[in-house]
């Protein structure tokens, strides 16, 4: 914290004591904004002439000649061409000379301590060439052919007819300090035609009339030097070399040649970093490094050079740019104090990357106004192109390009093979290609697994007695007998169940025998006994019944099914029940009514590898037969869950308990304590279902494995 207090005072001091030294010297602005030092080389003059051919001549004359040959920088966007003089001054008393001959509209001058820098903006791209000729600095602007500046071009040197034999001698790739990607080609000879130019989101750079060693013929994977470059591949094509560089991300690239070396950086383009909001409220949403200023009746085009410097960013000024300002500003954003300059001298700006171009307003829109009648005017003249998209995952006819297509685009399907045809201007055949490619991509499956559980519980007890008095002649010589019915060898017989006699006589005098189970098959048990004799021919006989039945039971289901992200599937077993109706016109129709076990599921893999599903699950089964058809037993859900990769959840259960108790006895003596069981009967039964439904899904990554 103290030293970036530190560094804030310092470059305040700094800016107040350049300051301070404008407003005492009495000379003009123009002058304030280059000192020059007399220990430097100092650029006198720029000459620009056009000679035949169309090839333009920039003449930068200094005062002494160049220790060493300044190396070009082309930049794409604008188009632009700078070289930097090291230890060398602006004399030419002005930052921006307005040309607007051939190519080139207009030259930059900027001065930043001892290195000066001068930009040519160009309307097109061109190729250069430069040498030194004693105190003056030679750039030739050679126009570029049609066919490169359509695919943005850049031409480094001519391929003369007679040269001698050139060749790529060694190639490597080096991450720069900020992350750029950085590609260093040795060449045979310093004339080697390079043509740099971009196509789509990859760089070709063509070396003409240039041969391959072998072992330079490969493809270099470069992804683990964390730069945007991910490949490098060269090839020869007929008598030229092809280095194709494919990058990935937001990028610009730049290219320069010394001598026999050629370089190729591609650099990323910082997104703004996210600001809280909080942060953003704090200085009305200035985020820059906070400076003071304090002049009076300064030259606006000074304040610009002076925030330029404080900040680093190259800011360019129109020529209409002019007039004075007093200003007075503590510890204000960087960005905040420009926005005030800006509007206090009716001022506008643009900013491309680190570059902030500043004119007068009107002058902004009528440059933006011209430059969109331009791009429209060039998309209606642009020669259009045809290509054909082979989709490889999506039909042809599931992809919309509406909102791409430019008004000339016309789309073509084949839905036989698959097969999208375009054909529009170069441009949005770019963007077409960058938006099937995202949508043209696997579609992840998902499998889904249910598991029904239906488990029975059941259990039911009955008891009863029958007791009555009997003649000997109807028990025979029996004294005790277990079973079901109890018979005479010759004579009489009784039904245990009933307590009838099968003769037709009455066998007892309390009938309240155990009552049988619905579903079990065998009747009550049945004990039967003599207790007393009251005479040679009577018998006083008890016989007890009892049925306990206990059973248990579960059945399962297991249904389970793939489908891709996003896609309703379904699948069902079962019966379908025919049922008769009557029509409209009274005429029997015959429907019918599912009775199925189904599954119908929708899942949604989210970005975290976990997955909401839309499910419905049914268990339906046949019931009773009614009067108007049989009854089916429904058992369903509806739900939506989020479940992460191979978990299981239960999405549902259903719990029943039915409890029954039932007694039948003879008042009074149904209620004495141990001998009142004989008169009465008693039924209990105790049944338990329960029903739970568990979900799996599981995303299938390389097969599918239903195992």
């Amino acid at each position: 914290m103290k030293q970036s207090i530190k560094l804030i005072l310092n470059k305040t001091l700094r800016l107040v004591f350049v300051f301070s030294l404008f407003i005492s010297l009495p000379v003009t602005a123009a002058e304030q904004e280059s000192p020059i030092n007399t220990s430097q080389n100092s650029i006198k003059a720029i000459d620009i002439m056009t000679v035949q051919g169309g090839m333009m001549l920039a003449k930068v004359t200094l005062d002494a000649p160049l220790d060493i040959l300044p190396t070009g920088v082309v930049m794409n966007n604008p188009v632009r061409i700078y070289f930097d003089f090291f230890n060398t001054a602006n004399g030419l008393k002005k930052n921006s000379l307005d040309i607007k001959e051939g190519d080139l509209s207009s030259i930059n001058v900027v001065q930043v301590g001892e290195r000066t820098r001068v930009v040519f903006n160009l309307s097109k791209l061109v190729s250069h060439n430069s040498s030194i000729n004693g105190n003056e600095f030679i750039v030739e602007f050679q126009p570029v052919t049609e066919q490169y500046a359509i695919k943005s071009s850049v031409q480094f040197a001519d391929d003369t007819p007679g040269a001698q034999e050139n060749s790529l001698l060694d190639l490597d790739f080096r991450r720069g300090a900020n992350g750029e990607g950085r590609i260093e080609i040795d060449l045979s000879n310093v004339g080697t035609g390079i043509d740099v130019r971009q196509q789509g989101e990859n760089i070709i750079v063509e070396f003409i009339q240039t041969n391959l060693p072998s072992n330079l013929a490969r493809k270099l994977d470069v992804i683990d030097f964390a730069t945007p470059v991910q490949t490098i591949e060269t090839y020869i094509q007929g008598d030229n070399v092809l280095m194709e560089v494919k990058s990935n991300g937001n990028w610009e690239h730049t290219a320069r040649q010394t001598d026999t070396q050629f370089i190729l950086e591609v650099s990323a383009i910082a997104e703004a970093e996210e600001i809280s909001v909080r942060e953003k409220l704090i200085d009305g949403g200035y985020t820059g490094e906070k400076l003071s200023l304090n002049f009076q009746n300064v030259d606006v085009r000074a304040v610009l050079q002076v925030i330029a410097d404080f900040t680093d960013l190259n800011i360019i000024a129109s020529d209409t740019v002019g007039g004075s300002l007093t200003l007075r500003l503590r510890d204000v954003p960087w960005d905040q104090a420009l926005d005030i300059i800006l509007q206090a001298t009716g001022l506008d700006k643009r900013k491309t990357g680190n570059v902030i171009f500043v004119a007068p307003r009107q002058e902004m829109a009528d440059r933006e106004l011209l430059e969109l009648e331009s791009n429209l005017q060039v998309t209606e003249i642009e020669p259009v192109h045809t290509e054909a998209y082979k989709l490889n995952y999506r039909t042809a006819s599931s992809i919309s390009l509406e909102g791409i297509l430019s008004g000339r685009g016309v789309v073509g399907i084949d839905d036989i093979g698959n097969i999208m045809t375009v054909t529009d201007i170069a441009a949005k055949l770019v963007e077409i290609e960058k938006h099937i490619k995202r949508l043209d991509v696997p579609v992840r499956q998902v499998m889904i697994e249910t598991r029904i559980v239906e488990a029975t519980d059941t259990f039911s007890r009955n008891l009863g007695a029958r007791f009555g008095v009997q003649s000997r002649s109807q028990i025979g010589n029996r004294r005790l007998f277990v079973g079901g019915d109890v018979t005479d060898s010759s004579e009489s017989a009784v039904n245990s169940t009933t307590g009838e006699s099968t003769d037709g006589t009455d066998s007892g005098n309390v009938n309240l025998p155990a009552a049988g189970v619905a579903g079990v098959l065998a009747g009550p048990a049945t004990l039967g006994l003599s207790l007393i004799r009251v005479n040679n021919s009577s018998l006083i006989n008890l016989e007890l019944s009892a049925l306990e039945s206990d059973s248990k039971g579960r059945i399962v289901a297991s249904p389970r099914l793939v489908t891709a992200n996003r896609v309703e599937a379904k699948i069902e077993q079962g019966v379908e029940i025919p049922f008769q109706m009557v029509s409209a016109l009274g005429r029997p129709q015959i429907r019918f009514k599912k009775a199925v076990l189904s599954l119908k599921v929708t899942p949604h893999i989210t970005p975290d590898d976990n997955i909401i599903m839309r499910l419905e699950v049914n268990q339906d089964t046949r019931g009773e037969d009614t009067p108007a058809g049989p009854a089916i037993n429904t058992k369903q859900i509806s739900t939506e869950v989020l479940v992460e990769n191979g978990g299981t959840v239960v999405i549902g259960g259903i719990f029943e308990r039915s409890e029954l108790q039932n007694a039948n006895k003879i008042p009074l003596l149904g209620d004495i304590p141990l001998l009142g069981h004989l008169f009465r009967n008693t039924a209990k039964k105790d049944d338990k279902r329960e029903l739970m439904i568990f979900v799996t899904p599981r995303i299938l990554k390389d097969s599918i494995n239903l195992r």
